[in-house]
């Protein structure tokens, strides 16, 4: 299993930044590699239930189911993918003034009888690098708004 962590500060309030990602059809707008979001279910209260997306990793696309396992709003956001690549996102929003701290963990098993072992170490790297670009896309986005 890898993992990784990345933060970023952005120049916007937590209930903006926290209402922009509660909304899993903006992910393709930052993420890169995000090729699709669609069927998003949600509770009677508007929160995000699942979503199913399509994904692109090492030039093969994948299709996977998410789940909300957790949501405390303006403060975190726990999600799980079981189906196309397995992984935990843990989503942080920390106030910093009239800013944001926004830290994503993620825990995820890279598809090594499809991609080979060899591959593993190049795709860790590759993703760590698409998670900074999207949190820099996010941060472009909200901060222009």
């Amino acid at each position: 299993m890898a993992t990784l962590k990345k933060a970023i500060s952005i120049n916007a309030p937590v209930e903006q930044v926290y209402g922009y990602m509660a909304e899993p059809t903006h992910l393709p707008e930052i993420w890169p590699s995000m090729e699709e979001v669609k069927n998003v279910k949600k509770t009677p209260d508007g929160a995000v239930e699942s979503y199913d997306w399509k994904y692109k990793m090492a030039g093969m696309h994948f299709e996977g189911s998410t789940e909300v396992k957790e949501y405390v709003p303006n403060q975190r956001t726990v999600v799980k993918n079981e189906k196309g690549i397995p992984s935990t996102f843990v989503w942080t929003y920390q106030p910093e003034g009239d800013a944001t701290k926004l830290t994503v963990e993620v825990e995820y098993t890279i598809p090594v009888p499809l991609l080979g072992k060899l591959a593993e170490t190049f795709i860790v790297k590759q993703n760590e690098h698409e998670a900074e670009t999207m949190l820099a896309n996010l941060k472009a986005r909200l901060e222009s708004q």
